[in-house]
């Protein structure tokens, strides 16, 4: 049997060295375009910013080093120009000296990846405007950097990449600003929890231009200029667009394979196309998202792997199957770490699922251990099951794992109740008895047992304005003192039992504390002593962090 398998990295090697596992006496070959067969695209931009400092590092596999460990046939610089399906026939260009010729198959894998989106705005072909995808796009960026020398730099787009370029321009010596188009960060978290990044991130110097998109680029004396939507114009240095990708499907529309509107290959859960003996994985593919069930796009080096090994398990007969994505993905940026598993509101909403949401708030360890670190995590929950649906986190140490826990969790189904029960590690350097997980289970299952209901912080506004409503802030003295709500009434909690007479039984008391732990407590004395109460999600530390944004932005 002779498979061709048209692209490396993640998905293409890695089916490569399965096929090869599965089968000793099988013909394997793989062509790809550039130069490179296996690379780290998650370590670029930190070669760029000097945290990696050996280029070689980058290289996970040679063609010489990959034939050596599988036997297999590595044709670098091999671009693949066609497909013909009735044929089984590839045609191919040798890119070193400009030859063409056919390579038939028995099986073909699709591996072709996603290319960096270059909207056609004028300028956008100027040299000083980059966009990182590749091993050649790192060298030439890095390359810029040291001839150059220059001292702004622009990064369009603030997704992963975008900020994780940020990040790394700035330790290069640059003075950077974000420019993104939607009103918050990273697409996958929601806006609540991207505001503590937009925090962080302008503590760190870098200027954040949200809900703003570029227009044009422009030559100038300085440098360059970019212009944005709005009209404003920044001078800079140089520009890094990183506003996504878009799968590199030409060769599968050619081939006549069936895509679905955004020209991503649609799969079986063999990841068997339309087209017989045609598999595609990767990037280029269009996904199930585990929990919504919904078609999807997650272009993840996660989910290639895993997609390259089942094409060839299926190929060699074994019954592996896809059962789908659900977007697990972690972005280190300076200290902060922002990690995502599941859906989050916009998927939920668009997916018509029965949801709500928790936010709390937990320390990495044991707060009587030194370093002890917070986190602030968001998890939707189904209503009516308290199934987990999504989790996104921010914070510092300990969130990778807390992440992790959460996306396992999801991927079996578990529920909020299962989630109160799970036996996690506990020492003092590592967690406490209750972990941040525990809690999020607590937290849920008081809600779906009717212990307690809330608001969140976009619904209090309408609490301040209700009528039959009072705000109630039940924190200390101090914090109330450093900022409030306004209209707010004051109760410390630790006095609340004394004070009872001080409120009104036909009122509606919409309590919130610092995170949401003590007015959980309140709201528990309050309705047992027959007020109706709620209590605000996340407390007034979420509530000022998103007001305070909006007054940035």
């Amino acid at each position: 049997m002779k498979t061709v398998i048209i692209g490396g990295v993640a998905g293409g090697a890695t089916a490569a060295a399965r096929l090869r596992r599965l089968n000793e006496k099988a013909e394997i070959i793989i062509l790809e375009r550039g130069a490179y067969i296996s690379y780290a695209n998650c370590g670029l931009p930190y070669y760029i910013g000097g945290e990696i400092t050996d280029k070689e590092e980058l290289t996970l596999q040679t063609p010489d080093s990959f034939h050596a460990r599988f036997a297999v046939d590595v044709r670098v610089r091999h671009e693949a120009l066609s497909i013909d399906p009735d044929r089984w026939v590839v045609k191919v260009r040798d890119l070193a000296n400009g030859s063409e010729y056919e390579e038939t198959y028995d099986k073909l894998i699709l591996s072709p990846g996603a290319e960096p989106v270059r909207p056609p705005l004028p300028g956008i072909d100027d040299p000083r405007v980059f966009t990182l995808r590749t091993i050649p796009d790192t060298y030439r960026i890095h390359e810029h950097i040291k001839k150059a020398m220059p001292k702004k730099a622009v990064v369009v787009g603030g997704g992963f990449i975008g900020l994780e370029m940020a990040e790394n321009l700035v330790k290069a010596g640059l003075a950077v600003k974000v420019v993104e188009l939607a009103d918050h960060v990273i697409a996958p978290l929601d806006y609540d929890m991207a505001c503590e990044v937009h925090r962080y991130l302008r503590s760190q110097g870098i200027d954040l231009l949200i809900s703003q998109g570029v227009a044009a680029f422009h030559p100038s004396k300085q440098g360059l200029e970019v212009e944005l939507n709005n009209g404003h114009v920044i001078e800079t240095d140089m520009v890094l667009m990183s506003v996504g990708v878009r799968p590199d499907t030409a060769l599968a529309i050619n081939a006549g394979l069936r895509l679905n509107p955004r020209n991503a290959i649609q799969v079986d859960e063999h990841m068997r196309t339309s087209v017989p003996n045609i598999y595609a994985v990767g990037d280029a593919v269009e996904v199930i998202h585990l929990v919504s069930q919904s078609p999807a796009s997650i272009p993840l080096a996660g989910p290639a792997n895993k997609q390259g090994r089942i094409a060839a398990d299926h190929i060699c007969g074994l019954d592996s199957r896809y059962k789908g994505s659900q977007g697990s993905s972690i972005l280190k940026f300076f200290d902060m770490t922002v990690a995502v598993t599941g859906l989050n509101e916009t998927a939920a909403k668009a997916a018509a699922i029965d949801y709500d949401a928790v936010l709390t708030t937990s320390f990495s360890h044991a707060t009587y251990y030194p370093g002890a670190e917070g986190m602030s995590i968001k998890t939707l929950f189904e209503k009516k099951t308290g199934r987990i649906l999504g989790a996104q986190l921010v914070g510092f140490s300990g969130v990778d794992k807390r992440c992790d826990v959460m996306a396992t969790a999801i991927r079996a189904g578990m529920t909020a109740h299962d989630l109160t029960e799970l036996e996690l590690c506990y020492a003092p350097p590592f967690s406490s008895a209750k972990d941040p997980v525990n809690m999020v289970g607590f937290v849920i299952e008081n809600l779906i047992n009717h212990k307690v209901r809330q608001f969140h912080w976009h619904e209090v506004e309408a609490a301040r304005h209700d009528r039959g409503g009072l705000l109630l802030d039940v924190r200390t003295d101090g914090e109330y003192n450093r900022g409030h709500i306004p209209g707010a009434v004051h109760i410390p909690l630790d006095s609340l039992r004394e004070r009872l007479s001080e409120l009104n039984h036909s009122k509606v008391l919409y309590v919130y504390c610092q995170s949401g732990l003590r007015s959980y407590i309140a709201c528990r004395i309050l309705s047992q002593n027959g007020f109706e109460c709620r209590h605000l999600a996340g407390g007034y530390r979420v509530y000022e962090i998103v007001m305070s944004d909006r007054d940035v932005s």
